[in-house]
């Protein structure tokens, strides 16, 4: 039996977890300005959230390996809820230390999600529900972020955040509701459908990289455009608009690969994302030409989370819950180092070397998988024993 409304819940919350976390990116000025603080400890902000979740994803899975889904996703929205609305009470000080408080409950958010997901559906379809729910996940730096940009900038970035607050509140009750409450050990998504410890770990060095690259370049997104692109502060939530129109392309693409060609579904977005950011510095000035690379920026972006976690879920080599709060923990390691990166760059390099070492490191990304077919090769060789579980 397949549970739609239980399923379009965990999409709601997804959306809103990742929502939340990156957007300071499309309010960084408002945020900088209302709170008299620098663009780099605005960026902060996106750091100290990944860098909670890296931390934290593997040990709190672990310490709530026992308690039903519904439950502790219940809960885990609940603590959403509170320390967003909180965080936006004061100065930047509470603002941090709210996102540490939701970062610690989207730690566990996401290595639970994708098994729960999976769960709701036979196993010929958990595929297409891990896509669902990280559908939702994909589309929050598509819509989300627009929008709430948007909101931010009409009423204030206060506003903004507590609207996010206000969906988490909904996609909390369609949980409490709607998802059984099972334990997380039993059915067929609780471990991976062709387990293969290399493919994993190989899959997850990528992640890092990639997502490094990314938001090295995405945090700064909306001074490069009108810094560097030449565009009005009001014409952001418009190009933000197209990034969020070609992502709903992306993800449907992605969902399409995802079961057809996997090895292109994880190459393709990296080479895109390598192109955008690389041809960005160069096209600054011209707003055709900035526009056609954030269009396609948007395209590619959502590809990544969606191929990956859906493959982490066929190769995880033990409990999907440990590899996803694996993957969970190396992808905001990544928007971490990425933000931090980009902000110790900013001052010395200016936005067009930020971009330029962004698409760099895409491109060691694309490096890694070319190797990958010598490295299972050598690995595979009789005289090496195969890894085991």
């Amino acid at each position: 039996m397949i549970r739609l409304p239980a399923l379009a819940a965990l999409m709601a919350a997804a959306f809103s977890y990742l929502t939340v976390e990156i957007l300071p990116v499309g309010l960084l000025p408002d945020i900088a300005a209302d709170l008299d603080v620098s663009l780099t400890a605005v960026g902060l902000l996106v750091t100290g959230y990944g860098l909670t979740v890296a931390v934290f994803s593997v040990p709190l899975t672990h310490l709530v390996s026992r308690v039903p889904r519904r439950y502790l996703i219940t809960g885990l929205l609940a603590l959403f809820v509170v320390s967003t609305g909180v965080s936006v009470l004061g100065g930047y000080w509470l603002l941090l230390a709210g996102r540490v408080v939701t970062a610690l409950s989207q730690a566990v958010f996401w290595s639970v999600a994708a098994p729960a997901a999976a769960a709701l559906v036979p196993p010929h379809a958990r595929g297409r529900a891990v896509a669902a729910v990280f559908g939702g996940s994909s589309l929050a730096p598509v819509l989300g972020v627009p929008a709430a940009t948007w909101l931010g900038q009409q009423a204030g970035w206060r506003t903004a955040f507590l609207a996010v607050a206000g969906l988490a509140l909904l996609a909390m009750a369609g949980v409490a509701a709607l998802l059984p409450t099972t334990a997380p050990r039993d059915g067929h998504a609780a471990a991976g459908a062709a387990p293969d410890t290399r493919a994993f770990w190989l899959l997850i060095t990528i992640t890092g990289i990639t997502i490094t690259g990314v938001f090295t370049a995405y945090t700064y997104l909306t001074p490069f455009l009108t810094d560097v692109g030449g565009f009005s502060a009001s014409a952001v939530s418009a190009l933000l608009l197209v990034f969020g129109i070609a992502g709903l392309g992306g993800v449907a693409t992605a969902g399409f690969l995802a079961d057809r060609r996997p090895r292109l579904a994880v190459r393709l977005p990296i080479a895109l994302l390598a192109l955008t950011l690389l041809g960005l510095p160069l096209s600054g000035g011209h707003p055709a030409a900035v526009t056609a690379l954030v269009a396609l920026w948007g395209f590619a972006l959502p590809q990544v989370p969606t191929t990956f976690q859906s493959r982490v879920l066929v190769v995880a080599p033990g409990s999907t819950d440990l590899a996803s709060a694996t993957l969970s923990a190396v992808y905001n390691l990544g928007i971490a180092a990425g933000a931090l990166l980009g902000g110790v760059l900013l001052p010395h390099a200016g936005l067009r070397g930020v971009y330029l070492t962004g698409g760099l490191v895409l491109i060691a990304a694309l490096a890694v998988l070319a190797a990958e077919p010598t490295m299972t090769r050598r690995r595979d060789r009789p005289s090496v024993p195969a890894a085991s579980r």
